[in-house]
């Protein structure tokens, strides 16, 4: 079977267990290479022979195609081993996920390597002030990032993000935002016929007109007529924060702050 055609087998998947969608099969609970160091590093081989195309050799996506971020799955949904195991193995009646033919040990294989890649969150979040952390969340991030009910919109909502990324993630998102851009919010520039250079987050694109999400959290739409310019650079809207600009403390108070809120919301 030609490269191009399984990736194609494999890349709705990771559509599928993001979207939510049920998958009713019967797979054995448990995989049973999970303890075999071999089967993940076989796993990988056969995923980034197979999927890379789609996905990145390191299972977290192209932005440019919209492949969902694999590293991700397991903290979408409650997903088990089984759960990725069959819709891999069975597809999803009714959408473009077909069933395949990898026997059951590469599937276990794949599977073993998804959950050695997969980003497990914070575990044990050194203690901060989370009151002073509710104060830097509010002049730091709260123009651009939602927390619970309140910030802004033109980042991602943080309220979840402890238990999607780990600290070091974390931090490196914020001292070099550059590094890794979160799907759907690359930057995007229109430069306006009468002059007006006008930056945000890209909503949409296409060959009549351009949507962004502005500064001041406006949805703008443009004619391409009426634009010189559109630039998409590779960089984010966010600025770096050095430990001068927010330190390891500060930071620990702001996630500290995060976890109460998210922890109120969860319950």
């Amino acid at each position: 079977m030609k490269l191009a055609v399984k990736c194609l087998m494999l890349c709705p998947l990771l559509t599928l267990l993001v979207a939510g969608a049920a998958v009713q099969v019967q797979a054995q609970a448990l995989n049973p290479l999970a303890n075999d160091a071999r089967a993940a590093y076989a796993g990988g081989a056969l995923f980034r022979a197979q999927c890379a195309t789609c996905h990145g050799a390191d299972a977290r996506g192209i932005a440019s195609i919209d492949a969902p971020d694999l590293t991700q799955i397991w903290n979408s949904r409650q997903l088990t081993d089984a759960d990725v195991f069959a819709a891999i193995r069975d597809g999803v009646p009714g959408t473009i996920m077909p069933p395949h033919e990898y026997t059951e040990t590469e599937l276990w294989m794949l599977v073993s390597y998804l959950r050695s890649v997969a980003q497990q969150g914070v575990v044990d979040l050194p203690a901060g002030d989370s009151s002073n952390g509710q104060r830097l969340f509010a002049s730091q991030c709260a123009e651009c990032h939602r927390v619970g009910n309140s910030g802004g919109v033109l980042g991602p909502d943080l309220t979840s993000l402890l238990v999607r990324r780990n600290l070091e993630d974390i931090r490196g998102a914020v001292r070099d935002p550059d590094v890794t851009i979160a799907s759907g919010y690359d930057t995007v520039i229109v430069q306006t016929s009468s002059g007006e250079s006008i930056p945000g987050v890209l909503s949409n694109i296409d060959a009549f007109s351009v949507q962004l999400v502005s500064r001041q959290q406006q949805l703008l739409a443009f004619r391409r007529q009426q634009l010189t310019s559109i630039e998409q650079p590779d960089s984010s809207l966010m600025p770096a924060f050095s430990a001068a600009d927010l330190s390891e403390n500060e930071l620990l108070d702001v996630l500290n702050y995060i976890q109460s809120i998210s922890s109120g919301v969860a319950q």
